[in-house]
């Protein structure tokens, strides 16, 4: 499957975030069919290089919750025969919030677990709009592989079946959860993502390598996303795509960021934005370029325009065709990853 572009007449959140808090240690295996609430380590990588390096060794205790489809109440775990796949949930810059658990319980009636997790209580965050700069983005890209090799651990849960799915902040993390270099800085084996869904990524300055895990994605865009723009994910899908990834676009044309969520546009004045940076992070390399005005910068001076070429002042809000059309999509796109429940 090569890229596919797709258009459809078509918030960072919700109000009222709603974290995930446990005071119950942290776990390392589902062995016993645990579900609800649970801790969980991962890390918190101060920047890309240190994560592939696996400089990082200080462990991070966050929180998720699990939630199985009915299909799997009171399922005896020494009797399983049917696991079934499941969807880790990645939320954006303002926290858990109840557009994440919408998205869980879609997942659960389709006959997947759901696992959202919260990558910003454990570490004292509450929102980054208005600052990026407080949790490096490869933290998030952490967490999803945290979660991973948790649930591969659950005897109800088919780990070959398990997809990544994150909106905007978690987008990014969604999607370049698919380069091979950040899967091997927390995977040993051969443990992997079978899909990634990515909403409203910002593709800017992005990340890019040689190396992909091999397994679909799916990118879903606002066509007049004035946060994480389209056209820049776009051209990264075509590169992607180039290189023989699996890669399908889903574009709104009329919807801002936020699109899926029944919220109404609102401006935030203050949220910081990549919106007008070019640049990429070649993780083969450990190397960041920036582009202004058409010259390459590199070193220090690529890291002062990564800083420079930030701005202010988006729009989020809920679109009725993109709200009504991407349950759909993602319906239809791990439908045909997962295929159906054995």
């Amino acid at each position: 499957m090569g890229l596919a572009i797709a258009g459809a007449a078509g918030v960072t959140g919700v109000a009222g975030a709603s974290p995930i808090t446990t005071d119950a240690p942290p776990i390392t295996s589902l062995a016993d069919g645990q579900s609800g609430i649970v801790s969980f380590e991962s890390i918190t990588p101060k920047n890309p290089r240190d994560f592939i390096l696996r400089s990082t060794s200080v462990k991070t205790v966050i929180a998720g919750s699990l939630s199985l489809p009915d299909t799997m109440a009171n399922t005896n775990t020494n009797t399983i025969t049917n696991p079934v796949p499941a969807v880790i949930i990645l939320h954006g810059s303002s926290g858990v919030n109840p557009g994440e658990w919408v998205w869980a319980k879609r997942m659960n009636e389709l006959g997947y677990a759901s696992f959202v997790v919260d990558s910003f209580t454990g570490r004292g965050i509450t929102n980054t709009e208005e600052d990026q700069a407080q949790l490096s983005m490869t933290a998030d890209i952490a967490d999803a592989y945290a979660a991973l090799r948790l649930l591969a651990t659950d005897p109800l849960i088919d780990k070959k079946r398990i997809a990544v799915m994150g909106f905007s902040r978690g987008g990014i993390a969604a999607l370049y959860s698919s380069l091979e270099p950040f899967r091997h800085a927390m995977i040993d084996d051969d443990l992997g993502f079978a899909a990634h869904v990515a909403f409203y990524p910002s593709c800017s300055i992005h990340y890019t390598s040689a190396y992909m895990d091999g397994a679909p994605i799916l990118m879903l865009l606002g066509g007049k996303d004035n946060y994480t723009a389209a056209v820049p994910c776009i051209d990264y899908a075509k590169d992607l795509s180039a290189r023989r990834g699996q890669v399908v676009v889903k574009i709104y044309p009329d919807a801002y960021h936020g699109f899926d969520r029944p919220t109404r546009l609102r401006v935030v004045p203050r949220a910081t934005t990549a919106r007008e940076c070019h640049g990429s992070y070649d993780l083969d390399a450990a190397k960041l370029t920036m582009f202004d005005h058409g010259q390459a910068l590199s070193g220090r001076e690529a890291a002062l325009e990564s800083k420079r070429c930030l701005s202010y002042g988006v729009t989020l809000g809920g679109d009725p065709q993109g709200r009504k059309q991407a349950p759909i999509d993602v319906e239809d796109f791990l439908k045909s990853v997962f295929g159906a429940n054995k």
